[in-house]
């Protein structure tokens, strides 16, 4: 989301603002830490975050009445066979009391509908007030949900998409002027860039994720400082290899900045009064990414531009694009950068159209793909939403925005590569302390973040079917 120079305009904002007070004041105050509070309480914010061919994930918290305080208490899920009239049985309970309740279900069978119900200390667990989850026909609304089919044929690949970590950020949610109120991290806990990141990284690696490769798309710092930059190559360093477990490329945050801070960086040619400190650690700007996986290119994109939100892409680094796509049209490839391309994207998200890729530049390279259709997906942060958009020319391709690493909804996707085709699956991280910051920003932007940024069910989970036979 946009911050400080990067926002949105004064109208945006105030266009926010009205929207939000139009909204019940109810159940979208923050949360603070939480407390033990006797008598009832509320289960609320449920959601059917993830549903693949074999696994669900639903989330929900458990308050206490008519507050925004969180409420520790058992949590379970009840699910059974739609098409069944015997009762639903329990299939999932919390290892203990917590307010902030993760519920995931494996063993699921193949394209088929279940039914199902989540409770707090025996209490129904409900949808919050969104379109996203409170309206007819979604799963939360109907209390029912429906496995995918995968592809034909073997999985070949895992890549794990994320962005939008913001090492380094002490407010979150902040647009313009202070407002709307930001979101700060409770003091003595760890900075929540730190623990978001973490939990990412930490997922990634247990067996039920299994990715093979983690592309990062941008803005992985808050301003780019030599320390944010140090801290999160370190980060990864530990976790991973550079060119093996992950690739990075620059969001907007990660740019060259002025100043004194930034002084013993290298000075940016033509730009001398702006210093590149994201150059010494992760690579030049302006230049791609090239990447080979069994025989799947990867390309990334640097989109940032010397100044401001929007995006731009150099002469040097589009001619090499175009060199790579015209020399192997065919070769299945994801694209992956910091900014969206299409005309969706910039009409729909809250900063408008100079938020994305400049127009020039994303018909041109649009364009492009029309001539190799090896490219399938481009994968996008900067709007820190979960969204498919469609291209505005007749080229074969995913556009698919990224909900973020550091705030609700707090996660990555999953694309796994079959044999017949392609699933895309977002998943929120799921420690303890995750799962607190990613409740906790909610309530960012006066409760309208989880309407922005959650997408759609289909949005968040969807299968294409394809050929890449081809891979290994």
């Amino acid at each position: 989301m946009p911050v400080s120079c990067c926002g949105p305009s004064r109208r945006t904002v105030l266009g926010a603002l009205g929207l939000a007070a139009l909204l019940p004041a109810t159940g979208f105050a923050g949360v603070g830490r939480a407390q033990p509070t006797p008598g009832p309480v509320l289960a609320t914010d449920l959601e059917v975050v993830t549903v693949t061919d074999t696994v669900a994930v639903l989330t929900w918290t458990s308050r206490a009445p008519g507050s925004a305080i969180p409420v520790p208490t058992d949590g379970e899920l009840l699910l059974g066979p739609a098409d069944s009239s015997r009762p639903l049985r329990p299939v999932w309970a919390s290892a203990g009391p917590t307010p902030f309740h993760y519920a995931q279900i494996d063993g699921l069978e193949p394209g088929r509908a279940y039914r199902f119900e989540a409770r707090s200390a025996g209490v129904r667990a409900t949808p919050a007030l969104s379109v996203a989850t409170g309206a007819p026909g979604t799963p939360e609304a109907t209390a029912t949900f429906t496995t995918a089919v995968p592809p034909p044929g073997r999985l070949l690949r895992t890549l794990a998409l994320a962005n939008d970590a913001h090492y380094g950020e002490t407010v979150s949610g902040l647009v313009a002027g202070g407002l709307p109120p930001g979101t700060r991290q409770e003091p003595g806990l760890p900075p929540y860039p730190e623990i978001m990141f973490d939990a990412v990284l930490g997922d990634l690696r247990r067996p039920d994720r299994g990715a093979d490769l983690l592309l990062l798309a941008g803005d992985l710092t808050a301003e780019a400082t030599p320390a944010q930059v140090r801290a999160v190559r370190d980060r990864l360093d530990h976790w991973g290899i550079d060119g093996q477990d992950y690739l990075a490329v620059r969001g907007n945050h990660d740019r060259p900045h002025p100043g004194a801070e930034y002084a013993d960086c290298p000075a940016v040619p033509g730009a001398t009064d702006h210093h590149d400190c994201w150059s010494e650690v992760f690579g030049p700007r302006q230049q791609v990414v090239e990447h080979e996986l069994g025989g799947l290119r990867i390309l990334g994109l640097d989109t940032s531009a010397l100044d401001g939100a929007g995006g731009v892409l150099d002469t040097a680094q589009f001619d090499r694009v175009t060199e790579l796509l015209r020399a192997e049209p065919d070769r299945p490839t994801v694209v992956f950068g910091h900014h969206p391309v299409t005309v969706e994207a910039g009409l729909t998200n809250t900063a408008g159209p100079g938020f994305v890729l400049d127009r020039d530049t994303a018909l041109r390279l649009q364009r492009l793909y029309e001539h190799a259709p090896g490219v399938f997906l481009q994968h996008s942060g900067h709007t820190h939403r979960t969204r498919r958009t469609r291209p505005d020319t007749a080229c074969a391709v995913e556009f698919l925005e990224v909900g973020a690493i550091k705030e609700y909804p707090g996660g990555y996707s999953l694309l796994r590569i079959y044999e017949g085709g392609y699933t895309v699956n977002f998943y929120k991280t799921r420690t303890p302390e995750s799962r607190r910051w990613s409740t906790l920003t909610r309530a960012e932007y006066f409760g309208l973040l989880p309407e922005y940024t959650l997408g759609t069910f289909a949005d968040r989970n969807h299968v294409v079917l394809r050929d890449f036979s081809g891979l290994t």
